[in-house]
């Protein structure tokens, strides 16, 4: 009797296993979003700069992104449509075009970040000019961005998944050379901060771990993956066991870009510190190579170009979600992806600093997330739109909270930048 209650319970955990394995996916796309070369960017910059000083942002971010990716995803799911299109159902025309405009401006920021990144790892690799670089990056996102549509959206999902495998690997390699030091990470655990900079590598560093599209894209992620028809009545049990999956892949996909982040900051900690020209992603680069070795170097220049790859094509996807959720009008990905690639190519071209564009991008994201933030925790939290599913106060508070935090050091970012250069 054992032996048969032993045998058909195995088979009842693998099955319950292979349900739980199956809501994963629309996370770990989100989660590209944080491990773009945005974060490279500040992170690499913070760490070289400042040291362990801003680990904390990095925590406190992370565990932000988390509680507001969940929101995000739960809003999908509950109501079977996305942030943007629930905001477009309730703004006026003229709103909805100017609250269309500002999440526009963050999508077209991110986008350049992504670009950017691919045309400097592509660089870095095999010497392409950047303009060419930036070429490259948004053919290949392309690609990737034309196996995508409702029903192969898992296999968008894969693919993106392994490019975070990529990408997870390209930058915590380093490590392994060249462990952090346990006594500077635990002091820069507490928070605070030394100057303008640091506030302004700080926003910077939010911006890129918590990021408006991300926000308003995880909820069409989750809904297309989950609710094939949206306006099908899906029962309250079904609701729950899929918010379920939705918790566990929000804390393991978010889990593995939290790790990614605080790797880089690390890296360039425990490696840059005190040397010149590491405050552009190529000096870091460059510095890693030399200290690391070649074989190194070239690991975190593919994980640039895999985060560059990936990130584009969610950013694309995200840009699409937002216009046709709040303008209600819808244009091929692939067109759009041709678009929005053109300011890239043009920055290049012209010959700015490519890392510094990577920074005031991630900046101007960290302006942009209230617009996104806001809007969720208030519709999350309404008992008419979402019922029984509603955020709890607790959970409300916690993301108010948040969002009070960015606001703050915005403003806090703005009085220091008109301060110091009075």
């Amino acid at each position: 009797m054992s032996r048969t209650i032993r045998s058909t319970t195995v088979p009842r955990q693998r099955r319950a296993l292979r349900n739980v394995l199956g809501l994963l996916g629309p996370a770990f796309v989100a989660c590209i979003a944080y491990v773009d070369p945005g974060n490279v960017a500040a992170n690499i910059t913070a760490g070289a700069r400042y040291s362990y000083l801003l680990v904390w942002v990095i925590i406190l971010a992370n565990a932000m992104a988390m509680l507001v990716q969940y929101q995000s995803a739960k809003l999908g799911i509950v109501t079977g449509r996305t942030l943007p299109e629930l905001l477009g159902e309730r703004l006026r025309p003229g709103a909805r075009r100017l609250y269309w405009l500002q999440a526009e401006t963050v999508a077209l920021a991110t986008d350049l970040a992504e670009v950017v990144g691919g045309a400097i790892a592509l660089h870095l690799l095999f010497r392409i000019p950047l303009p060419l670089g930036a070429f490259i990056v948004g053919a290949v996102s392309m690609a990737i961005l034309s196996i995508q549509n409702h029903r192969t959206q898992q296999r968008f999902e894969l693919a993106i998944i392994g490019l975070l495998a990529v990408i997870t690997i390209g930058f915590l390699t380093g490590l392994f050379v060249s462990p952090p030091s346990p006594s500077g990470l635990l002091a820069g655990v507490v928070p605070h901060f030394e100057g303008p900079d640091t506030v302004l590598l700080a926003a910077s560093m939010l911006g890129a771990t918590v990021m408006p599209h991300a926000i308003y894209v995880h909820s069409a992620l989750s809904r297309d993956r989950h609710r094939s028809n949206p306006h099908t009545k899906v029962p309250a049990s079904a609701i729950a066991r899929l918010l379920h999956g939705t918790r566990l892949d929000v804390v393991v996909a978010l889990g593995i870009a939290g790790v990614v982040n605080m790797g880089m900051l690390l890296l360039a900690a425990s490696t840059l510190g005190g040397k010149d020209g590491t405050d552009t992603i190529e000096g870091a680069h460059a510095a890693i190579e030399g200290a690391l070795g070649p074989l190194i170097g070239t690991v975190f220049a593919v994980g640039l170009l895999a985060s560059g790859l990936a990130s584009s094509a969610v950013g694309s996807y995200a840009g699409a979600t937002i216009m046709e959720g709040l303008l209600h009008r819808r244009i091929p990905l692939i067109l759009r992806r041709g678009i929005t690639l053109v300011p890239a190519i043009v920055l290049l071209a012209l010959g700015l600093d490519p890392t510094m564009s990577l920074v005031i991008s991630q900046v101007v994201l960290s302006f942009g997330i209230p617009f996104a933030l806001i809007p969720l925790i208030r519709l999350t939290s309404d008992r008419k739109l979402t019922g029984e599913f509603r955020t709890s106060r607790g959970v409300a508070v916690a993301a108010w909270v948040s969002a009070g935090l960015v606001i703050s050091l915005n403003l806090v970012l703005v009085w220091l930048t008109v301060v110091s250069n009075a």
